[in-house]
């Protein structure tokens, strides 16, 4: 027999780790499957074609051993097809060695596969030869003690002991193309933006439409007019007005067939824009199987080495999770598996001791709520009671004895989260080796969603975890703070009130109302994001009730502005970390807003509450107490960048007008009037210093102080700018400290009058 080629075209072995990924997975389930006596005749089918794909792609890349190993794995699944004979433990093991195998060549695939094929194959050859004995339900042999070193040695396994059935064909696999996750995130940026663009076409045809309206009464006016100079003999105008409203009228009706045509225009193209960026979306949503699938498998293993036994069952497969989402939930549900084998289910002669099944049930569940992810882990085990956790807490000093015996459920089970907290007794390496919740609910906010624990003693726990389907697409909830609009992602909203004003009581430097029978912390959004001191408007208070490790906090807004789904946009990296927002979005009408990080929402609360410095929600000052009056221009071709600008200049009292580039900056600046303007200089049709230059050519504008704010530090960078006049040349990390309204208030002033 040929030695089989010792070198392996890259082309194919990319395609064959393709293969192994999308197979193994279903290979390892089905044998669990098959040692819980589960055998599904179609899940066995599934397993069969898998094995079949995987013996025929290693036939193509050209790896002998894996075609033997395949082959046997089919064999072996054939026999479980047709045979009712229990299969034993031992031969599970030898089978889950053959999906091991197949994992190690997977990973190969992406390094050297002849060097896998020289150290593995002889090995993998054995294995075959044993995974076939196993086709007549016999416990496997062992392994010779010295093994065979030559090729033809390595091809002497078993006979087959049962032919092969004919299966049905596979559907054809689609084709794939390998794209990597910034790419898909760019795309689904443009996409996202291309829909807005798309939409706004309706503006242009509501202006349209007015127009149409215009032509309209002017065509009466001029017949009245030509009625007139009829009555009056007054031919001359008559005729005119008559010629004139001719005209008119045939303009009216290419304007009206044009409208028509932009009308239809707007619809295709809208229609394209949202299926182009649903599309595009659904490139990042991959369904929830793909994070436990190979959980199963970690549970048997788990479970034999701990003396138990258990069943994870899976639930809601199908669910579709963004792609980096899922990343997070793999970890989480790793740890709360172990951590439920571990300390949760018992061993099986406590639990026939107490009334329950020997084999311990766990589950998983995945489903969409309220358009957002929601997940369930729950086991049927002892439990987590709430006196050792109360006990625990004062062993570790967290609160004395009375504090901890008055606490309620849901706050003594907040404990359980505190990093290194634990009411084991002893550390183990299997349920996170000392690593407490805290790394469950880390991740679980690093992907902007929540975790709680539920749990009744003696008949198990449950962990529920709620996260955003997409982190490219979130369901949010649009406010009004100081006559700005902020997005609160709804993952990360407790729920929503509207409180009368009598309601709310001063105690302690800050106000209070109850709610659900206990009392609830408020803080005014305004003071949060910076804004004037002002109380918002109504009888009622608009409150946003959000709960960060236990503590619920009320956000109260100016008004509540609806729900709606929002294309996350990441803030722009040059510009540093923008306190309290996250991201940002477009919405519907073109406008951008600000997506509000509520970890940093909680920040700043503990600091004015340690700063003692909340301010109440007290009536609004009489309108024209305080008012902007220094006129800032920013002329910016980046909208994120443009947005967060004008929301600092603003919040500093200044009033704003924005440019997209120079060319709209130099038409703003020739027809109105500004105390100061900040340019970017990189910018289409117009740069900075080209706007900058006209600037200091036009008698009017020439001593208008200009702030350059730009990514460019370099020393040369700066120096241009300075020659062409700039008055400032600041960098756009300047955003995140004091630097950037300082030097506009060194330079006109602070912006209130």
């Amino acid at each position: 027999m040929s030695s089989g080629p010792t070198t392996y075209d890259a082309t194919l072995a990319a395609l064959f780790e393709t293969e192994l990924e999308t197979t193994l997975a279903a290979l390892a389930q089905g044998i669990v499957q098959l040692e819980e006596h589960d055998r599904d005749p179609a899940q066995l089918e599934r397993v069969m074609r898998a094995t079949h794909s995987i013996k025929g792609a290693a036939s193509i890349v050209g790896i002998d051993a894996a075609v033997r190993l395949a082959h046997a794995l089919e064999d072996f699944f054939t026999w479980a097809l047709r045979s009712d004979e229990a299969v034993a433990k031992e031969a599970i093991d030898v089978v889950l060695q053959g999906v091991d195998a197949l994992t190690s060549l997977q990973v190969a695939c992406r390094g050297d596969l002849a060097e896998w094929v020289a150290r593995e194959a002889e090995a993998c050859t054995l294995l075959a030869g044993r995974i076939s004995a196993l086709a007549g339900g016999g416990v496997p042999p062992r392994p010779p003690p010295s093994t065979p070193s030559t090729l033809a040695a390595k091809a002497a396994v078993p006979a087959e002991s049962a032919p092969v059935p004919t299966a049905a064909p596979a559907p054809a696999a689609e084709r794939v193309l390998r794209l990597t996750a910034q790419n898909v995130d760019r795309l689904i940026g443009l996409t996202g933006e291309s829909l807005v663009e798309a939409r706004r076409v309706g503006g242009f045809v509501a202006n349209l439409s007015r127009l149409k309206r215009r032509l309209s009464s002017l065509s009466d006016r001029l017949r009245e007019v030509e009625r007139l100079a009829g009555a009056s003999a007054d031919r001359a105008v008559a005729d005119a007005a008559s010629a004139s409203r001719s005209h008119l009228e045939e303009d009216r009706r290419v304007l009206f067939e044009e409208i028509e045509s932009i009308e239809n225009y707007a619809r295709r193209v809208d229609d394209l824009g949202g299926r182009a960026y649903r599309e595009t979306l659904k490139s990042k949503l991959r369904p929830f199987r793909e994070a436990v699938v190979g959980l199963p498998r970690m549970v048997r293993d788990l479970a034999h080495k701990l003396g138990k036994e258990a069943k994870l069952e899976v639930l809601g497969e199908a669910t579709l999770v963004d792609r980096d989402v899922l990343e997070t939930l793999e970890s989480c549900l790793i740890h709360l598996l172990r951590n439920a084998l571990d300390h949760g289910l018992e061993l099986p002669s406590e639990r026939t001791a107490r009334g329950k099944a020997a084999r311990g049930s766990l589950s998983i569940e995945a489903r969409h709520h309220a358009g957002m992810l929601a997940i369930s882990v729950s086991d049927d085990g002892r439990g987590i009671d709430p006196e050792a956790i109360r006990a625990r807490v004062v062993e570790k000093g967290l609160a004395h004895a009375a504090l901890a015996a008055s606490l309620s459920l849901p706050e003594v089970m907040e404990f359980l989260f505190l990093p290194g907290f634990s009411t084991a007794n002893s550390v183990t390496e299997i349920s996170g080796r000392g690593v407490g919740l805290d790394a469950v609910r880390s991740s679980a906010e690093a992907a902007g969603g929540s975790v709680r624990v539920t749990s009744e003693v003696g008949r198990g726990a449950a962990f529920d975890l709620r996260l955003p389907v997409t982190r490219s697409v979130i369901l949010s909830l649009l406010v009004e703070i100081a006559g700005e609009r902020f997005a609160f992602p709804l993952t990360r909203i407790s729920e929503i009130l509207r409180v009368p004003r009598a309601a709310v009581t001063p105690q302690e430097g800050r106000e209070l109302c109850m709610h659900r029978g206990q009392s609830l912390a408020l803080v005014r959004g305004a003071q949060l994001l910076g804004f004037e001191d002002a109380a918002p408007p109504g009888e009622d208070l608009c409150i946003v009730v959000s709960t960060e490790r236990g503590a619920a906090v009320g956000v109260v807004v100016d008004r509540f502005l609806g729900q709606q789904e929002l294309a996350v946009h990441p803030l722009d990296p040059r510009i540093g970390r923008v306190q309290e927002v996250s991201a940002t979005a477009i919405l519907v009408d073109g406008s951008p807003v600000l997506i509000l990080d509520v970890d940093g929402l909680f920040r700043s609360i503990d600091r004015l509450l340690g700063e003692h410095a909340l301010t109440t929600a007290r009536p609004a000052e009489a309108p024209g107490e305080k008012r902007p009056v220094r006129r800032v221009l920013v002329v910016e071709d980046s909208i994120i960048v443009r947005e967060a600008e004008r929301q600092i200049l603003e919040n500093a009292g200044y009033a704003v007008e924005t440019a997209v580039d120079g060319v709209d900056g130099w038409n703003l600046l020739r027809a109105g009037h500004f105390d100061l303007v900040v340019t970017d200089v990189d910018m289409p049709g117009m740069s900075g210093i080209e706007l900058l230059r006209s600037i200091r050519a036009e008698e009017r504008l020439r001593s208008i102080p200009v702030v350059i704010v730009s990514y460019k530090d370099r020393p040369e960078d700066k120096l241009r700018g300075l020659e062409a006049g700039a008055t400032s040349y600041l960098t756009k990390t300047s955003f995140h400290d004091r630097t950037f309204i300082d030097a506009i208030e060194d330079l006109i002033g602070t912006g209130v009058s």
